[in-house]
């Protein structure tokens, strides 16, 4: 932040932070603001989303084992890289996850979510309603419960449709890669979406609110060197235990 007073500028510095009332949008600001710089210095694009898979992968391990701290430590830093993602492509997943999941299902339309039942074979259209969009990752959270409520899956069953929708993000990578359009832009994009609510769906399943666990996990800057921009050495990011 820069102030302009007579004759003098001085600059402010204003620390990032993660709060129990933050919203998306300043999440993934905090990410940008923390590890956009390492990020870029350290990582190619592919290398941000292989590190998607390989914390979301340890964090359904986590789940195999029964281990909840080990598979909410792995999904929070699986956010990092996800948001790390989001922000080298220039993608507001905030925006992008409200317009695809208005507070109904993608799907079938319908809250809660009766895909089980309806068996669309195509999304249907959906015209959200700026008034019911969520503000705070905790609104988000209950509208998430209240399309795909906790009750009606396992967790098991909430990682797996995780872990699908993790293959279907990379797959809609590599063929925007491979092709460059606008088309294949806007997949990357909705899987995005898709895996970012499903996300959601694994820490409802654990009685977990993201906002809480991420404003403790992060109470000064990065979550291990407590530096802003992150000053953690290449080498021990790569070969980092979860």
């Amino acid at each position: 932040m820069v102030r302009f007073y007579k004759n003098a500028i001085v600059y402010i510095h204003t620390m990032p932070s993660i709060t129990k009332n933050s919203t998306l949008k300043e999440y993934q600001q905090f990410v940008q603001t923390v590890y956009g710089l390492p990020n870029d210095l350290h990582f190619e694009l592919q290398d941000l989303l292989n590190n998607v898979q390989r914390f979301a992968m340890r964090g359904l391990k986590g789940i195999r084992k029964k281990n909840q701290e080990k598979c909410l430590t792995n999904l929070l830093i699986t956010s990092s890289f996800f948001m790390s993602t989001l922000n080298r492509l220039h993608i507001d997943i905030e925006d992008e996850l409200w317009h695809r999941f208005p507070y109904i299902c993608s799907y079938c339309a319908r809250q809660p979510c009766q895909c089980k039942d309806s068996k669309p074979a195509q999304r249907k259209a959906i015209t959200p309603d700026k008034a019911k969009k969520p503000n705070t990752i905790a609104d988000f959270h209950i509208m998430f419960e209240k399309i795909y409520p906790s009750a009606s899956r396992t967790l098991e069953h909430a990682g797996v449709h995780m872990a699908e929708e993790v293959g279907e993000l990379v797959e809609a990578f590599l063929a925007y890669r491979g092709e460059h359009t606008k088309i294949h832009f806007n997949n990357v994009t909705l899987e995005a979406a898709d895996l970012l609510s499903c996300f959601f769906g694994v820490l409802n399943s654990l009685s977990i609110q993201l906002n809480d666990a991420l404003s403790d996990f992060y109470t000064n800057n990065c979550h291990v060197c407590h530096h802003a921009p992150c000053s953690c050495e290449y080498r021990f990011v790569i070969n980092f235990k979860s």
